[in-house]
């Protein structure tokens, strides 16, 4: 299983390594971790994110796939929205009980204050509506405060995070996103990124890899779990078109 994750990843690298040129928008560094960048008014971006979670790596039949499609527009230069379809494959272990099925839509704002540099820390905002296939459930808000930072070629950026389930009775959930990285080249990055929950205790830290061409981008991102509950593992691989 890991052995093909990691060809599939090296060979998207590759590829990408191969086509690289200067981007044509802002392309993302992280890929659980988002930055201060909106998509410029009137560009278009098509994002594919496969992300696999083990939660005990000795039993790797055990693990949840998730696959989420994103249509991404900017209505101005400091404002996009966007909308997600998200599908999910949860393994057991028995292939009975495995299942691939839809599990809802997303939709998602963001908003750039200010422009770069403006500010001693640049700052976005984050909103998005998280509905579940069926829709007798609870759909749930998440939002989120970016906050960033270039110093020449490194970018640090943190996600304060909220998620609240739209019931009277829900709770807050407090969560963050957190990351750090060096541009070696326009088409290069490389990274280290930590997520977690204030809420539950569970933290995760990894690397990341991102690489960028013209027309698209791809980064990939590894997490080893922190704490107690939390996965042994997870990976995303984050794919963007612009069109």
């Amino acid at each position: 299983m890991f052995k093909r994750v990691f060809f599939i990843v090296f060979c998207v690298s590759f590829v990408m390594s191969a086509l690289a040129l200067p981007s044509m928008a802002d392309r993302r560094s992280y890929v659980w971790t988002y930055e201060y960048a909106t998509m410029p008014r009137g560009m278009a971006e098509i994002e594919y994110y496969n992300t696999l979670e083990f939660p005990d790596t000795a039993n790797s039949k055990v693990n949840t796939w998730k696959h989420w499609v994103e249509l991404e527009y900017g209505l101005t230069d400091n404002w996009d929205i966007s909308m997600y379809q998200t599908f999910k494959q949860t393994n057991t272990g028995v292939a009975t009980t495995s299942a691939f099925a839809y599990d809802g839509f997303k939709v998602r704002t963001r908003y750039r204050v200010g422009e770069r540099g403006l500010y001693p820390v640049d700052m976005l905002l984050y909103a998005e509506l998280i509905e579940p296939n069926d829709l007798s459930r609870a759909g749930v808000f998440e939002g989120k405060l970016i906050f960033a930072k270039d110093i020449k070629k490194v970018n640090l950026s943190y996600n304060y995070i909220i998620k609240r389930e739209l019931t009277e009775a829900a709770k807050t959930e407090n969560e963050y996103a957190a990351g750090a990285s060096f541009e070696f080249s326009p088409a290069f990055k490389l990274g280290l990124e930590g997520k977690g929950s204030y809420t539950t205790g569970k933290h995760y830290l990894g690397p990341t890899l991102s690489f960028a061409g013209e027309k698209a981008w791809a980064n990939f991102g590894l997490l080893r779990g922190l704490s107690n509950g939390a996965d042994q593992l997870q990976a995303r691989l984050l794919l963007g078109l612009y069109i």
